[in-house]
């Protein structure tokens, strides 16, 4: 891997998360300023955190982009230690902080806090990707290919559950599936898995009783307009009072304390409210944008790791994006998870540039457009030889 000629990274990939991310900073300033005034006497208090959790992920993404990719490959059971041991002990009284009814932090300090379910995702996919690229064909079957990938999905889901964190289960099943899917695993495997997990899901939904609310609310939010369907409405009205341009930057009404979480998960309705149809789409091209340009990278890739790294962290990103939106337009049941690059949070773009920074990596040793990629020989006799030698 290592006699493969370095190439020009992919610039359009990180030009797409710093438009993004320009976006997110000023639009956070817009939806949490009045918040910020009232509660810490400083409008732009939300700015400035934001503004270092931005160089903090740049900084990340540099040192990311120098790291050879195959070695991330090294440190996938060291990595993976680490995440489940995160994703336990935040749960622990006294170590977990608790905002909102939920304990999801880590708590570094007094500036940052660290979310190890953002940890979480980014272990599975570098899991994923090692022990995909490693098991071969054997993927089709179903005990040697998805029962080891499934026992470290279901040890990781059940510690972010308990936090509770329905979002980053879900983004962390999708993202399992697609991988799964991309590594080779049957069709058919995939498809009982996906009509076993749904009465499971089901089931958690219906367990607690603010998510079965939140999927009633879903189904009618205008039955209980001031409890539990007071987010989707409150967004919609947002995104519908925005019309086709919007009411200019800074006037929204909607962050006046009318939108909860409105500069974290619901930021994108802040945006169609000031910028209108326009800028809601525009965030929304730059999303399709970065899905194309990060699975043209793994289709150029020579490797099947490489392949399957890209696929993972490019669906992670786009995946989380398409639910976040999903939620603030009313076309899925509302779940806390954060837009990457836009919402306010330091876990979520620091993780978001640490993978921008292994897709650029990955990047360099793409091969051209124009460029006819060789297959890679069978690792054992082909049939037909078996057959002559038979």
């Amino acid at each position: 891997m290592d006699l493969i000629h370095r190439r020009a990274a992919a610039w359009e990939v990180f030009l797409t998360a710093l438009f993004l991310t320009c976006i997110g900073i000023v639009m956070v300033y817009s939806a949490s300023s009045v918040a910020a005034q009232v509660q810490y006497h400083d409008g732009a208090f939300f700015l400035k955190r934001q503004i270092v959790y931005a160089v903090i992920g740049l900084a990340t993404m540099s040192i990311a982009w120098k790291i050879h990719y195959a070695k991330l490959r090294r440190w996938t059971v060291p990595l993976l230690a680490v995440t489940i041991f995160a994703v336990i002990i935040v749960l622990f009284p006294h170590i977990g902080r608790v905002a909102g009814g939920a304990r999801r932090w880590l708590p570094l300090g007094g500036l940052f806090n660290f979310q190890p379910a953002e940890l979480a995702k980014l272990g599975m996919i570098l899991y994923l990707s090692n022990f995909l690229a490693n098991r071969g064909t054997r993927i089709r079957e179903f005990g040697a290919g998805l029962v080891p990938p499934l026992i470290v999905f279901l040890v990781l889901a059940a510690a972010i559950l308990r936090q509770p964190d329905l979002g980053s289960v879900l983004i962390l099943a999708m993202v399992t599936g697609v991988m799964l899917f991309v590594g080779g695993a049957r069709i058919e495997h995939l498809l009982a898995l996906g009509c076993g997990a749904v009465p499971v899901v089901f089931a958690v939904v219906m367990r607690e009783g603010y998510r079965s609310s939140r999927l009633l609310a879903f189904l009618d939010p205008w039955k209980d307009p001031r409890g539990t369907g007071f987010h989707i409405i409150q967004s919609l009205l947002a995104l519908g009072s925005g019309g086709l341009t919007g009411l200019g930057l800074g006037h929204s009404t909607q962050k006046f304390f009318y939108l909860p979480e409105r500069h974290t998960d619901f930021i994108f309705a802040i945006i169609g409210e000031e910028l209108g149809l326009v800028g809601a789409v525009a965030v929304i091209v730059l999303f399709i944008l970065l899905a194309i340009w990060g699975f043209r990278i793994s289709s150029r890739l020579p490797d099947r790791y490489g392949i399957l790294l890209t696929t993972g962290l490019t669906s992670m990103l786009v995946g989380q994006a398409a639910l976040n939106i999903g939620v603030v337009s009313g076309t899925v049941p509302v779940t806390g998870v954060p837009l990457p690059f836009v919402s306010f949070g330091g876990s979520s773009l620091v993780f978001s540039y640490l993978a921008i920074g292994i897709l650029l990596n990955l990047s360099q040793y793409a091969h051209p457009a124009d460029a006819v990629v060789a297959p890679a020989p069978p690792r054992g006799p082909t049939r037909h030889a078996a057959r002559g030698r038979a």
